[in-house]
């Protein structure tokens, strides 16, 4: 039996973007499988849902390892988290070791040196590099020498946006790949059917007001705070703002808007499980993000048919096409956005006439097309190379065969 350790954050990471993979791993391949995270970070999810999902998870027989990750790379919990995945790095003899987020990563694979040298294959799936062609020089400066140096203690490095894989290509891992997105369910969501009025009155929306829907974290990285701004530049009474989404910053969030005058017309939403049907229910998304590897959020809202006001960030960019499916605006213009959020609110058959370009270029990120590159990857590391090592035993034949891997 093969043992994989995932390794990621916090256990909403792996929830909302592995629970397919870890499924994969132990239902499908076999494995004995271990996941290391933060289980008790609980601030961006519904606590009941993600709770349920751990005791799935054990009754699934997955090894669950505790470790208290902090997201911020500077933060001295992380001393503490280190010592402790390199503990259980050097007790278990992983064949594959698969880590996500960018601190996390970064520990991971230098606490698996040792496990490297043993045979341990070391897998990282970048979720969007912190240095890409609009970001500024301080990131270049700090992300980009970390991310090349700690690339030759990895054997593959995986992408899911194409700014990255050709990035990442000049690094100096041998592997690198690029998949689709971890996949969205693009079927279900534009198939889905709701009454919009209702659905708009539900959350406090007159049904003939226009309703501009964001999806995401309350933190600086989402950048929610430019599509308010927005919002009171407009001026518009008939204009409302909906976050779905928690934390840390939503009491400025409010004082903002507040502040701004629009406060009545913002309306925070809290985590949610019905985001698809408020899609359906929006007319314009908002996805202003200072960063994003892909952005899920943005696939999802296209998915809905609903155009799409944008940052002009490298893994957005791989969907959105700017005056077809939307709007793609540099992060901090809020000119821009409020432009953009003008035009579509007072032209009801330019949202309606971006709708199937919008359904066209999500295509490629259906859950089924990502899903599969990634099982495939997995297969070679835990299948195709045993295959090869037996191969090899038997001859100069097989040795060859297998040069690839």
């Amino acid at each position: 039996m093969k043992k994989v350790l995932v390794v990621a954050s916090v256990v909403s990471f792996i929830e909302w973007f592995n629970k397919e993979n870890v499924d994969f791993l132990n239902d499908e391949l076999g494995c004995e499988v271990h996941i290391a995270c933060n289980f008790d970070y609980m601030n961006d999810t519904d606590v009941d849902r993600t709770q349920a999902y751990i005791n799935k998870l054990k009754q699934q027989g997955i090894v669950l390892h505790n470790i208290a990750f902090a997201r911020s790379p500077a933060s001295f919990a992380n001393i503490k988290a280190y010592k402790e995945l390199k503990k259980l790095i050097a007790a278990e003899n992983f064949d594959l070791i698969h880590c996500h987020t960018p601190t996390v990563s970064m520990l991971t694979r230098l606490a698996a040196k040792k496990a490297r040298k043993r045979g341990s294959v070391v897998m990282y799936t970048c979720h969007g590099f912190h240095f890409h062609n609009s970001s500024s020089k301080k990131n270049w400066m700090i992300y980009y020498p970390v991310e090349k140096f700690l690339s030759r203690y990895c054997d593959y490095i995986v992408t899911i946006n194409q700014e990255d894989y050709n990035r990442a290509k000049t690094f100096h891992c041998d592997h690198v790949r690029y998949i689709p997105s971890v996949g969205v369910d693009i079927n279900r969501i534009r198939d889905l059917q709701i009454d919009k009025g209702a659905k708009k009155k539900e959350i406090g929306v007159p049904p003939e007001k226009t309703l501009v829907i964001s999806a995401g974290e309350l933190i600086p990285r989402k950048n929610h705070e430019v599509i308010i701004r927005a919002l009171a530049k407009i001026n518009d009474p008939d204009i409302y703002y909906a976050i779905a989404g928690k934390g840390p910053l939503k009491e400025y969030l409010a004082d903002l808007a507040k502040d701004l005058g629009v406060s009545d017309k913002v309306l925070f939403l809290g985590f949610r499980t019905d985001v698809f049907e408020l899609y359906h229910a929006a007319d314009i998304s908002a996805f202003p993000s200072k960063i994003e590897g892909l952005g899920l959020a943005g696939v999802e809202a296209m998915a809905a048919g609903v155009p799409l006001v944008s940052s002009n960030v490298h893994g957005i960019l791989d969907y959105v096409i700017d005056g077809k499916t939307g709007y793609a605006i540099a992060p901090h213009d809020v000119d821009g956005y409020a432009a953009a959020i003008k035009k579509l609110a007072q032209d009801p058959a330019l949202r309606e006439s971006m709708k199937a370009a919008c359904l066209k270029a999500v295509e490629p990120f259906e859950i089924s097309n990502a899903l599969n590159v990634m099982w495939d990857i997995y297969r070679e590391v835990l299948v195709d190379r045993d295959e090869c090592e037996l191969e090899k035993s038997v001859g100069e034949k097989g040795s060859r065969a297998c040069t690839a891997l």
